[in-house]
């Protein structure tokens, strides 16, 4: 029998190995025939080796190697040899050589792929790309990214462990408690008409580990959320979920930048600045109009009510009488830009809901073109001094509800920054978002929710008016965003039984609910639970952003399509009625 097992990979050998006699197993990646000497790119994953197998090493030999087609599977044996001069290839790491066959072996015979293995520049649909998964990663750059992720996972573990971090798996068959999307659920055959969820987060996993003593935990945790799917979000997922006792916030954000600092060196090689920048929710939102802005590049919002108060637009005024706001932000250099370009963002901005975006550029001392005319010189004045409108630029104005005004206006800076190239490569800028509010309303519902969760403490100076104002309280949770992507999110955990009950009754929760929902996590707080806080880092978006991409689907093995299917295996399936009678479930039409 051939022996297969490599002396060497394909991405190997050298000038200094010249002489050796060596195997290499691999997939055929091009065959060229040239004046009858049979060429061969053998490759795996650590690179490309070239083969030569001329007519006079044997017929036998030369019989198999003409045959050779792309994606077999061959091993062959032969003599390391210099390339004949001028014929090295610097952009192979084994251009210097090849291969001198004097054995070789058939391993395995592939069909035609349906697309090209060897054409890196090749354009493949994704869903193809997807439904064979297994030769995608042959082509190169999704098995880098695998590469990357472990290398990435390998620098996580040193890291928490050198911080007195342990790992635990916590289970992945748990309650279904509300986290803020739908839970995956799992039907029992032991106890029929009950149903075990899949963790949204290990939340209170982590938590009753504090409970428990062990001070500080890790894990790269399985998640799984039932929710609509878009390019940086996937059905399964994973986060490095951290938690620590008797901590203060100030020292889980220097743990989690360290991390982060030492992700960056070791797995890309580039230094990120620490501390990182502090903003408050209320001027995320203000200023940018989001709570993950992007701060790669200027473009910040400012509000204009007070000056278009003053303006003979009856939009304006309208939008300020009505309760709603007026904002913007200048484009550096932006009055370049043509009246089709403007009116294409007004159809943007109308999509996501404003009624439109309207334009002023500065020319010398004055605002021209678009709703110029409706502001007085000294409105005008005030405009150019707010917005530091320079000769040249352009300010961009929206009026319409607030909420919807941010997002316009936020969508629209973003889109602007690229198309107009502000944003260098390799620039990180990391941010922690501070104060959320700890509830919202759901008008739907008539009721205030948790922004977070019900265990997020307050902010200590607010809990005067959690029972008075509750919309007004901010709480101890925080979000950590790089490049205008939620990377990290967390929060001090409520461990006073007094203070969580206040929360519980604000929520409109009754005994039942929460016994239903929570009793074995209220059970475990009441036996002495100590102050501790943490977080949870997406682990896919952080390698989504050290390789600069921004489709989660490229850093992950097995991804879902934005449909939440896996086209490789097509799943989800129907399942055999067998199987639905053991459960106890009946498929409703």
């Amino acid at each position: 029998m051939f022996d297969f097992r490599r002396s060497h990979d394909c991405g190997a050998l050298k000038k200094e190995d010249i002489g050796q006699s060596v195997t290499l197993s691999g997939w055929v990646h091009r065959r060229r025939d040239h004046g009858g000497v049979i060429f061969i790119d053998l490759r795996d994953r650590f690179g490309l080796t070239q083969l030569v197998i001329d007519p006079h090493t044997g017929e036998k030999l030369y019989a198999m190697a003409n045959q050779l087609r792309q994606e077999w599977v061959i091993s062959v044996k032969g003599k390391v040899i210099a390339r004949q001069e001028g014929m090295s290839n610097p952009k192979m790491k084994t251009g210097d050589i090849e291969i001198d066959v004097n054995d070789l072996d058939i391993l395995s015979k592939s069909k035609v792929p349906p697309f090209t293995i060897a054409d890196e520049n090749l354009n493949v649909n994704d869903e193809l790309r997807l439904k064979y998964r297994y030769l995608d990663m042959r082509r190169g750059p999704i098995l880098d990214n695998l590469i990357l992720r472990h290398k990435t996972m390998m620098c996580v573990r040193k890291f928490m462990d050198n911080n007195q971090f342990v790992e635990v798996t916590t289970p992945l068959l748990g309650k279904s408690t509300p986290e803020g999307s739908r839970d995956y659920l799992v039907p029992s055959r032991i106890h029929p008409g009950h149903f075990y969820a899949l963790p949204q987060s290990p939340q209170l996993f982590k938590q009753i580990l504090m409970v428990g003593g062990l001070d500080r935990y890790f894990q790269i945790a399985p998640c799984l959320r039932d929710e609509d799917l878009r390019a940086d979000r996937q059905p399964e997922f994973s986060q490095i979920d951290m938690e620590m006792s008797f901590a203060t916030k100030e020292e889980l954000f220097k743990l989690v930048e360290g991390l982060m600092h030492s992700i960056f060196k070791e797995c890309r090689g580039l230094e990120i600045q620490t501390p990182f920048r502090h903003i408050t929710h209320h001027d995320c939102l203000e200023n940018y109009g989001t709570d993950k802005p992007d701060l790669r590049f200027g473009m910040s919002l400012k509000t204009i009510d007070d000056i278009a108060k003053h303006s003979t637009g009856t939009l304006f005024i309208e939008a300020i009488e009505s309760g709603n706001t007026v904002k913007g932000f200048c484009v550096k250099g932006g009055a370049d830009l043509s009246r089709k370009t403007l009116e294409d963002y007004v159809a943007f901005v109308n999509l996501l809901g404003v009624k439109g975006v309207a334009w002023m550029k500065r020319q010398g001392n004055e605002l021209t073109t678009g709703v110029a005319k409706f502001f007085p010189v000294e409105q005008q004045a005030q405009l150019i001094e707010r917005f530091d409108m320079q000769e040249g630029d352009l300010l961009l104005i929206v009026a319409d509800e607030k909420s919807l005004t941010n997002k316009a206006l936020d969508h629209l800076r973003r889109r602007i920054a690229k198309e107009r190239n502000l944003i260098k490569p390799d620039h990180f800028e990391f941010l922690w978002v501070t104060e959320f509010p700890l509830f919202n309303w759901n008008a739907e519902e008539q009721r205030i929710e948790s922004e977070h969760h019900p265990f997020t403490s307050p902010l200590f100076e607010d809990i005067h008016l959690l029972k008075t104002d509750p919309l007004k309280v901010r709480s101890l949770s925080y979000d950590l965003v790089l490049n205008g992507y939620e990377l990290a999110s967390g929060s001090q955990r409520i461990h006073n039984g007094d203070l969580q009950q206040t929360i519980f009754e604000q929520l409109k929760l009754t005994a039942d609910e929460i016994n239903q929902r929570f009793g074995f996590f209220i059970e475990a707080l009441s036996y002495g639970t100590p102050p501790h806080l943490g977080a949870a880092l997406g682990f896919d978006r952080i390698i989504m952003l050290l390789i600069g991409t921004d489709n989660i689907r490229e850093v992950i093995a097995f991804p879902k399509t934005q449909k939440a299917t896996d086209l490789m295996m097509e799943a989800p399936s129907d399942i055999p009625e067998k199987q639905l009678k053991e459960l106890k479930l009946r498929i409703l039409s």
